[in-house]
């Protein structure tokens, strides 16, 4: 009866962790899917009012046309950019393009990120230190689609950060076979989630947003972040955002850690 009853309550439990895990998931799918819709609103709705203002015959001068017909091409650029990161991402999340496993090793994984960032971060006078682990580390993911996730983010805390310094490193914890990289950045986290959440469209665009709009062919830091968790769930890990306080205990820092299967023996 005992073991029933012990049965019982273990069975509840991972059925209670099934269903957290399964409404996390559906928030966090919910997230993506209005960060994508704004993302691909933006660029369209800067094309089709560029060639609103030419078909208007608002342009003052043939030159001024010309102008606007480079911005909308500009914008083009931007979500053809857009759609083929999220169908990449999508045919990954369903299994159409697969996955490459392998053994990977953390240092060497860091020296060749260092390689990416570095000068992206030194032109915004931002330090950007890289810390190999002390033991030799490994993890099993697809490395194309790693490294991919950890530039999106340090790429987004260089866009996001005014000052100050990133810091990459990285660690063990043997007991749940996992491996963990560590992005500590010098701004709060409260910028990061106004960044995230910050996918309200707005329903009229002047020209100088117009203009602004198609200036700028890259995906956001937030399109980036939800990008970088989706790639890193797919490949059975996952990415936590949390602060990192002072000794005064004033949030002042970010901490992202990105948790990665260890290689099976």
């Amino acid at each position: 009866m005992m073991n029933e009853i012990e049965g019982l309550k273990k069975e509840l439990e991972e059925t209670q962790l099934a269903y957290q895990m399964a409404a996390q998931m559906s928030q966090f799918k919910a997230s993506f899917l209005a960060r994508t819709s704004h993302e691909l609103r933006s660029p369209l709705s800067s094309l089709i009012g560029l060639h609103q203002l030419i078909l208007s015959d608002l342009c003052e001068s043939p030159e001024e046309q010309k102008e606007f017909i480079a911005q909308a091409y500009q914008s083009a650029l931007k979500l053809m950019k857009l759609i083929d990161e999220i169908v990449t991402v999508a045919k990954i999340e369903y299994g159409t393009n697969r996955l490459i496993f392998e053994s990977i090793s953390i240092e060497e994984l860091l020296n060749y990120i260092y390689q990416l960032t570095h000068l992206q971060a030194a032109n915004r006078n931002l330090k950007l230190h890289i810390i190999s682990p002390e033991e030799s580390l490994y993890v099993y993911a697809d490395h194309a689609r790693l490294v991919q996730s950890i530039v999106n983010l340090i790429d987004s805390g260089i866009y996001l950060m005014e000052e100050g310094t990133i810091q990459v490193t990285a660690d063990s914890l043997s007991e749940s076979n996992i491996n963990r990289i560590t992005i500590e950045l010098d701004c709060p986290i409260e910028v990061w989630q106004e960044e995230i959440n910050s996918y309200e469209p707005t329903s009229k665009i002047d020209l100088d947003e117009i203009k602004k709009s198609g200036q700028y062919v890259a995906l956001s830091p937030g399109m980036k972040i939800l990008l970088s968790q989706t790639l890193l769930q797919t490949m059975g890990g996952n990415l936590e955002i949390s602060p990192l306080y002072s000794e005064d205990n004033q949030t002042s820092r970010t901490k992202l850690s990105l948790s990665c299967k260890q290689p099976s023996c």
